[in-house]
């Protein structure tokens, strides 16, 4: 969830910050609960920077204004009663551990817990971003079969790439999160904002279907080199078949999980608002990506993920 700007412009590293935008209220005319809304437990126990009160400021704001109750979880998932009056739980960019003990950001207990959960009628979104949190959630995303691309999904455009990339109607999956309940809810375009690419379990439908034209690199590196010998001449299909591979099918998936039902996106900054500022360039204008851009359906498309866990929609 870099965005193009950030995840390809290495020589800003060191003078960016990156933020929620706290400043985005988002308004929802006709909010799908009028007082004492589901529960979302975002999960903040595992190393993730998406905070409901930081990166995923935005997300929390658009679901309270659509009726949700929304908190933190900071413990174990496997821990009595973790889960407790919980609807919809939201992990997001998962970290691996910082002492390097383990790569998987769950433990195998946690993991089966959480499975348990759903297959007994939880709701689970698993957001997963570019390298390197597909790695830490790649043991959590196996047990419900599905496979991560882990590094950064991209495609061609002209003598460069972009890893922002735009799902028109034709990529989107058919699905009641893409229909809505009606009345305008229909999704019809969704952009993402740097991620990586993922293949489902048997069954699962394809929310976001990647282009033919579409890969994946490995790491930023990797991603960076691209575009310099694109931007200085080289075949793209030289170029891509040393550095790359062919991205997986999708960035966003739906199933069931016995009782329960899944979602899975390779891209969590299309959920929030974020922001990114220059300190050193006072001139500069913030970077803005996510829910506070136009030009896309990501709001609905929240929206209606979330309908559809919470099963508001059948």
């Amino acid at each position: 969830m870099l965005g193009l700007l950030v995840a390809l412009n290495a020589s800003l590293a060191a003078a960016q910050e990156q933020a929620g935008d706290l400043d985005w209220r988002p308004q929802v005319a006709v909010p799908a609960y009028t007082a004492d809304g589901p529960l979302i437990r975002v999960d903040q126990g595992h190393g993730s920077l998406q905070t409901i009160d930081g990166r995923y400021a935005g997300f929390a704001a658009l679901m309270r204004a659509d009726g949700y109750r929304v908190d933190a979880g900071r413990g174990r998932l496997d821990a009595p009663g973790a889960l407790d009056g919980v609807a919809v739980l939201v992990i997001a960019n998962a970290a691996s551990s910082e002492n390097g003990s383990r790569v998987s950001a769950f433990d195998e207990a946690e993991i089966e817990a959480l499975a348990r959960w759903v297959a007994l009628g939880g709701s689970l979104l698993l957001a997963v971003d570019h390298a390197s949190h597909g790695t830490a959630a790649e043991a959590l995303g196996a047990r419900f079969g599905v496979t991560m691309g882990k590094g950064y999904a991209f495609q061609s455009v002209r003598n460069d790439v972009t890893a922002n990339l735009v799902f028109p109607r034709q990529a989107l999956g058919d699905h009641p999160i893409i229909a809505g309940r009606g009345g305008g809810e229909g999704v019809q375009i969704v952009n993402t904002f740097t991620g990586q690419s993922l293949k489902g379990p048997d069954g699962s439908t394809v929310l976001l279907a990647m282009s033919d034209n579409a890969f994946e690199a490995p790491d930023l590196a990797t991603l960076q080199a691209i575009r310099q010998r694109l931007r200085a001449g080289e075949d793209v299909d030289v170029v891509t078949a040393e550095l790359a591979r062919p991205a997986l099918p999708a960035q966003g998936l739906a199933f069931p999980f016995g009782a329960g039902r899944v979602v899975v996106l390779g891209e969590a900054g299309m959920l929030t608002a974020q922001i990114v500022r220059f300190p050193d360039q006072p001139d500069r204008a913030p970077y803005r990506f996510g829910l506070n851009t136009d030009g896309h359906d990501d709001r609905q498309f929240a929206l209606n993920l979330m309908h559809w866990l919470s099963r508001l929609i059948p």
